[in-house]
């Protein structure tokens, strides 16, 4: 496995529950928008997949470990790596740290993300174009 990709989070106070820490929930948000901006550094946009090859990446399941509390005005990395690729689906990697991408490990999680043929939402294989981009970036 390469490098992980990296996506930098601040956290905004509507990030955080009633004890100034970050709601669990906003966790799983920072992982999606680690995991989209993954995608989009290889070179594709979710919305344009959808429109051009009709699938979509939708998760399947979710795996979290909650480590650590985040908190208001923190910095936070959210790494995202392929842990496993199979032809219908990803199984990422990823983890939350504060301030840089060697700082304290707040949370972790695996995530499965199953590729669906839109409008259908059946399981469809990943087109060979972006397989093999993803391959070449892990």
């Amino acid at each position: 496995m390469k490098t992980p990709f990296y996506w930098p989070v601040r956290v905004y106070y509507e990030d955080t529950d009633a004890g100034g820490v970050v709601y669990y929930a906003n966790y799983l948000k920072f992982f999606e928008r680690a995991r989209t901006e993954h995608l989009r550094s290889l070179g594709f946009e979710q919305d344009e997949l959808r429109k051009t090859a009709g699938l979509l990446f939708v998760v399947r399941s979710v795996q979290v470990d909650y480590l650590k509390p985040a908190r208001f005005n923190d910095t936070l990395f959210v790494s995202t790596a392929v842990a496993e690729l199979k032809r219908a689906g990803i199984t990422f990697s990823q983890e939350i740290r504060l301030g840089n991408p060697e700082g304290v490990k707040l949370c972790e999680a695996s995530i499965r993300v199953a590729c669906i043929a839109d409008g259908e939402f059946r399981p469809t294989a990943i087109p060979g174009f972006l397989l093999e981009r993803i391959k070449d970036a892990i």
